[in-house]
């Protein structure tokens, strides 16, 4: 058979995989001794995702609004058992870079007594506003994976290269950038090129056996000013009548993240944002994909990050622990941050580049009873929750978010050069097209 060419998108992946491998075990959190492990937990993931300065999606009618939904609505999200669920409605929107701009909710329950599944009801407050008062935990029904009887495509040796930079600097570095030529490629280039870190998903998933919400019965639908803090508490069976919590302002819906950058890719970019009030660090990364003068493809690569992190790990919810660690390496940058430079050049030969950031939220544990001060105090919890949030953005590097459907003056007030550089630098979909190509 023949082999099929590596295109940009096995190369995105490729850096993925090199860069989370490494660390992914040794950095995720420690999970718990089994025989502390609470028989019911919950878990509750809150994003807010915004795309060229819009926060959500903007009301399409006709063929075009059907694409679109059809295109962000997830009918079948996959388990960790390798098995999908059906009637899972829109749940999974949280998850990386999100698949709809807005606020996003998932919500999943597992009950040690009713390994099967179960279902539950759960009382939020009034102005949650989150698509439905109360919700309706339920467990969707597993489906096997389908084997495939086509014959296995093996990639042939890859080719081009994947050059690396980092560090907010208007000036390209000493020692940068680091390049991974894939036609060179050992065996041990794949983690040595960089020790990525990654983070292990610890939140809310379609799993076997759990109770989700948003599901085939209700999907979530967040206003703007949607809002979760106050009493929240829940009842169905095997679940405990204490089984009620509060969220502050730290839990909630995080604020739109708006990120603008101004420069020529030919010079360095010069990246702001406002900061938000409940954000505990940032990080952002610039990713574009060209040829090279032998036509093979080419990427380039950058993340905020002082010492030499892609970053491409940590675009995803992050626990307090490995932020205040992070932090303390200089890998993420501060909650008090606004601004940072692209080095000068490094996307030159780029016919446009996308810019992505994070806004790390708080997350929140609680076990029920709490943990004995004394470690000889018998101690028995009934229940646990986990509540994380975050606040992503994603935007043309070295062009102004766009304020879509909005004839207010931008930020800066200077309608006429966004003007300028929308007419002279390729849309966000041809960018896009540009970096994962197939």
């Amino acid at each position: 058979m023949k082999p099929k060419p590596m295109t940009l998108t096995l190369l995105a992946a490729v850096i993925a995989t090199a860069f989370g491998a490494a660390s992914a075990g040794a950095q995720s959190a420690k999970s718990a001794p089994a025989n502390t492990t609470p028989p019911v937990q919950y878990w509750m993931d809150v994003a807010t995702f915004s795309m060229m300065g819009m926060d959500e999606m903007p009301e399409m009618e006709g063929m075009a609004g059907m694409m679109m939904g059809g295109m962000m609505n997830r009918n079948a999200m996959t388990g960790r058992d390798g098995r999908h669920a059906k009637g899972v409605g829109n749940f999974g929107q949280t998850k990386g870079m999100g698949g709809m701009m807005g606020r996003q909710l998932d919500i999943a329950l597992y009950t040690r007594t009713k390994p099967a599944g179960t279902s539950a009801t759960q009382e939020i407050p009034d102005r949650a506003d989150v698509g439905a008062n109360p919700l309706h935990l339920v467990t969707p029904p597993r489906e096997a994976t389908t084997g495939s009887n086509d014959d296995p495509v093996y990639p042939e040796r890859p080719r081009g290269r994947i050059l690396f930079y980092w560090g907010c600097s208007a000036q390209v570095k000493a020692g940068q950038p680091r390049i991974l030529d894939m036609s060179k490629l050992s065996a041990l280039d794949y983690t040595n090129f960089m020790q990525g870190r990654s983070v292990k998903d610890r939140g809310a998933r379609a799993e076997a056996g759990y109770a989700i919400w948003p599901n085939e019965r209700e999907n979530s639908h967040i206003r703007r000013d949607a809002s979760l803090a106050g009493q929240h508490s829940l009842s169905g069976e095997g679940v405990p009548a204490s089984m009620s919590f509060t969220l502050g302002h730290d839990q909630d819906f995080m604020p739109s993240l708006k990120v603008d950058s101004a420069g020529d890719l030919k010079d360095s970019v010069h990246v702001s944002w406002q900061t938000l009030p409940t954000a505990r660090a940032y990080l952002l990364t610039a990713m574009s994909g060209g040829k090279d003068h032998n036509d093979d493809p080419e990427m380039v690569i950058w993340s905020s990050s002082e010492p030499p992190e892609s970053g491409m790990g940590l675009m995803d919810y992050v626990s307090n622990a490995n932020i205040d660690k992070w932090l303390g390496e200089k890998v993420l940058l501060p909650a008090n941050q606004s601004e940072c430079d692209v080095p000068a050049g490094i996307f030159a030969k780029s016919e446009g580049a996308m810019l992505q950031a994070i806004a790390y939220g708080n997350e929140l544990n609680i076990v029920h009873p709490p943990r004995p001060a004394n470690p000889k105090t018998p101690w028995t919890p009934e229940w646990s929750v986990r509540v994380r949030n975050k606040s992503v953005a994603m935007n043309m590097l070295g062009q102004e978010n766009a304020d879509m459907g909005d004839d207010r003056p931008s930020r800066s007030g200077r309608n006429e050069r966004k003007q300028r550089n929308e007419e002279e630098r390729p849309g966000p979909g041809s960018v896009l097209r540009n970096i994962f190509k197939r």
